[in-house]
C-alpha cells in the first residue's frame, strides 16, 4: 500500500491558510501530486536501483554526480529530490547520509517542496546556455548554508548547449566536496559520453502493469472511489509503464463517473478503446475473409465512441500477441488478460500460420499511419480492413514456392513417363466445395491437397503457377513488349526513341544511347527487368552505334510504304485532280470486304 507524502494535502498548514479560497476549502491537488512519493520505500518499480544506493550508503561509497535516465512518468525528478534529501537527512538521532527515512527531518520538507536553499534545482530546457553553468560553477566554490552537501538538480539535461557541458565537465570530475550533481534525462543518447563517464548512471525503468493497478488500486481506496479491477487493469495498460500518466488518467476517471463506481466501459469510452472481445471478433471476421460481418463489427465499435487509428492500433496488438502466443506458446500469452481473452488468444494462435500473421502485422502497421494521415479517418480505417480481408484468401509464399517446384517437377516427369496411368475418380460437386471453401493459408492445406486425388493437386499446383507466371524476354522485341505491358510509358518512350540494340542476350543488353536519353535510363531498365522476370539483367552502355532505334525503324517503314502508295497509278491520279492534297494515313483493309 502507498504511503501519502509527509505534506498532506488534506491537513492545511498555517502557513498555507493564506492560499485557501474564500469558502474556507483548500484548492484541489492533483493525484501525480498527491500521492508523489517521499522516500524510497514508496518509489514503485526501481528496486535495482534502491537497492544499489542502499548497499553504497551503507558502504560510504556515495558518488558525485549521478544521471538518471528514462521515459516521461517514471520518477526522474522525484527520485532526485529524494535522493537530495537522503544526502542531507539529518535528525537528533541521525547525522550522516542514509536511505532509511522513516520520519521527516530537519531539511526534508522543504527539499521535497523544492524551496531549499542548499538544493537548487535547474530546467535545462529554459537554461541551456552557458552563462547558466557559469554561476553554477562559481555558486559551487562556497559551502552549504545549512544543509551536510550544496545538490544541483538539472533536469532535462539533454538540452544543456555544447559549450555548457564542456564548461561543466572539469567540475563534474573534480567537484569539490561539499557538492554533489544529480541529473535527470529522457534523451540519454543525447548527452556527451564525457559527462555520462563522470556519473554514476541509472536506468528507471516503465512500470510493471501489474504494479501499476496494485498502486491505483491503493490509491483509490484512499480517495474513497469504487472501481472494478478490469477497470483499473485498463488505466494501467494505457499508462504505458508511466506513474505519472497513470495518475493523470485515473484522476480524469474520478472526475468522469462522479460519486459511482468505475466501470471498464467508463474508461474505455474515455479513452476511446474498444472491448477486447469485440476487437477479437472482428480479427476472426477478417482472417475469415468475412467483409459484411468485418464492417459490420468495426462501425459496432466505431459508433461506440472506438478512434478508428485507436482499434486499429488494438488490432495490431492482439495480432502481435497471438503470433507471440504462437511462437513460444503459453509463455507468450499476456498474463494480464482475462482468461477468456488469453483462450481466445491461443485458439486464434492455433489456427492461423507464421505468414498470415506476419503479413497482418505489416499491413496494419502501414494502415495506421495511413489512417492518421487521412481526411477521413472512418474510411481510411475501413479500406484497411478491406485490404486484411482481401489479403486473408492469397496463398503464402511457402506455398507458391512449393507449387512451382510440383509443377516443375511434373512436367519433367509428363516428358519421360511413357506408361499412361488410369485416371483418378473426379471430385464430386461437395468436395470441391469444401476444399475451394477452405483458406489457403490454413495450418492443415498440405495435408488437404497431399491426400486429395491427383485432379486437386493438378488444379492447386496450376491455380497457383498461373498467379505467378514469369514473362519470358527472348528478343529485344518481346522486351519492348513487357514494357508496353507494364504501362511504363516514359521508359518504353525512352528505349523506343533514344536506344539502338548493339547486342541482345538473355539477361544481358549492350545499347546505345542518342543525345537527349534520360541519364537514369540504363539502371531503371535494369531494376524493373530484373523485379518484373524475377532474373538479373545487366544493361551495358555502348559508345558503337548499333541497330537504329525501334522509332526510326518504324518510321522508315512508313515512308517506304507512303512511297509505294504514292506511286500507285490511281493514287497519283488523285494527288494531281486535287491540287494540295495530301495523304495523312495509311489504313489497312480487309481483303474480303474488297470489291
Amino acid at each position: 500500500m502507498t504511503e501519502k507524502s509527509p505534506k498532506k494535502p488534506t491537513k492545511a498548514k498555517k502557513p498555507a491558510a493564506k492560499k485557501q479560497s474564500e469558502t474556507g476549502e483548500e484548492p484541489y491537488l492533483v493525484l501525480a501530486r498527491k500521492y508523489r512519493p517521499h522516500d524510497f520505500e514508496t518509489l514503485i518499480g526501481q528496486e535495482a536501483m534502491v537497492q544499489t544506493l542502499r548497499n553504497a550508503f551503507a558502504s560510504g561509497r556515495i558518488a558525485q554526480s549521478y544521471m538518471l535516465s528514462g521515459v516521461r512518468g517514471v520518477g526522474k525528478t522525484t527520485t532526485a529530490r529524494i535522493l537530495a534529501r537522503a544526502l542531507n537527512y539529518e535528525t537528533d538521532k541521525v547525522k550522516e547520509p542514509t536511505i532509511d527515512m522513516p520520519t521527516p527531518g530537519t531539511h526534508c520538507e522543504s527539499i521535497m517542496d523544492g524551496s531549499h536553499v542548499d538544493v537548487m534545482e535547474m530546467d535545462a530546457a529554459s537554461h541551456t546556455g552557458i552563462d547558466d553553468i557559469r554561476e553554477i560553477i562559481e555558486a559551487a566554490r562556497y559551502k552549504p548554508v545549512s544543509a551536510r552537501y550544496k545538490v544541483y538538480i538539472i533536469d532535462e539535461v539533454h538540452m544543456l548547449s555544447k559549450s555548457a557541458f564542456n564548461g561543466l565537465l572539469k567540475t563534474l570530475e573534480e567537484p569539490p566536496a561539499h557538492v554533489k550533481f544529480i541529473f535527470a534525462t529522457t534523451e540519454l543518447r543525447k548527452v556527451p559520453v564525457t559527462v555520462l563517464s563522470r556519473c554514476q548512471r541509472f536506468d528507471l525503468r516503465r512500470v510493471p502493469m501489474e504494479m501499476l493497478s496494485s498502486h491505483f488500486k491503493g490509491i483509490a481506496k484512499q480517495e474513497k472511489v469504487k472501481i472494478k479491477e478490469d477497470a483499473l487493469h485498463l488505466v494501467a495498460r494505457a499508462a504505458e509503464g508511466s506513474v505519472r500518466d497513470g495518475l493523470s488518467l485515473l484522476d480524469q476517471a474520478f472526475a468522469r463517473t462522479g460519486k459511482t463506481a468505475i466501470a471498464p466501459e467508463d474508461i474505455r469510452s474515455m479513452l476511446g478503446l474498444a472491448d477486447q472481445a469485440e476487437i477479437l471478433n472482428l480479427l476472426e471476421a477478417m482472417f475469415a475473409g468475412q467483409a459484411e460481418t468485418a464492417l459490420n463489427a468495426f462501425r459496432s465499435i466505431y459508433e461506440q465512441g472506438g478512434d478508428p487509428q485507436q482499434i486499429i492500433s488494438e488490432l495490431a496488438e492482439s495480432v502481435h500477441a497471438i503470433t507471440t502466443c504462437k511462437a513460444i506458446g503459453e509463455a507468450g500469452e499476456a498474463n494480464d488478460q482475462p482468461e477468456a481473452v488469453q483462450k481466445a488468444l491461443s485458439s486464434m494462435a492455433e489456427k492461423l500460420s507464421h505468414a498470415v500473421l506476419h503479413r497482418a502485422w505489416q499491413a496494419l502497421l502501414k494502415g495506421y499511419a495511413e489512417v492518421g494521415e487521412a481526411p477521413n479517418q472512418l474510411s481510411a480505417a475501413e479500406m484497411v480492413l478491406l485490404r486484411l480481408i482481401y489479403m486473408s484468401d492469397l496463398p503464402s509464399p511457402e506455398d507458391l514456392v512449393k507449387a512451382l517446384k510440383h509443377a516443375k517437377n511434373n512436367t519433367q516427369a509428363g516428358t519421360a513417363q511413357k506408361e499412361n496411368p488410369a485416371p483418378a475418380p473426379a471430385p464430386t460437386s461437395q468436395q470441391i466445395e469444401q476444399f475451394a471453401a477452405r483458406s489457403v493459408n490454413g495450418p492443415e492445406i498440405q495435408q488437404e491437397i497431399q491426400q486429395a486425388p491427383d485432379i486437386f493437386q493438378e488444379s492447386a499446383i496450376e491455380t497457383k503457377a498461373q498467379t505467378i507466371a514469369v514473362p519470358v524476354i527472348a528478343s529485344f522485341k518481346d522486351l519492348v513488349a513487357l514494357i508496353g505491358e507494364k504501362r511504363d510509358v516514359k521508359l518504353k518512350l525512352q528505349i523506343e526513341e533514344f536506344a539502338e540494340l548493339v547486342t541482345f542476350a538473355p539477361g544481358r543488353i549492350e545499347v546505345h544511347l542518342l543525345p537527349g536519353a534520360d541519364e537514369g535510363f540504363i539502371g531503371d531498365l535494369s531494376s524493373k527487368l530484373t523485379r518484373w522476370t524475377g532474373d538479373r539483367w545487366m544493361v551495358a552502355l555502348s559508345h558503337e552505334r548499333g541497330q537504329p532505334t525501334l522509332a526510326s525503324q518504324r518510321r522508315q517503314e512508313e515512308e517506304k510504304e507512303l512511297a509505294q502508295i504514292t506511286a500507285h497509278p490511281t493514287v497519283e491520279e488523285t494527288l494531281k485532280t486535287f491540287q494540295g492534297a495530301e495523304i495523312t494515313g495509311i489504313k489497312p483493309i480487309n481483303p474480303e470486304q474488297d470489291d
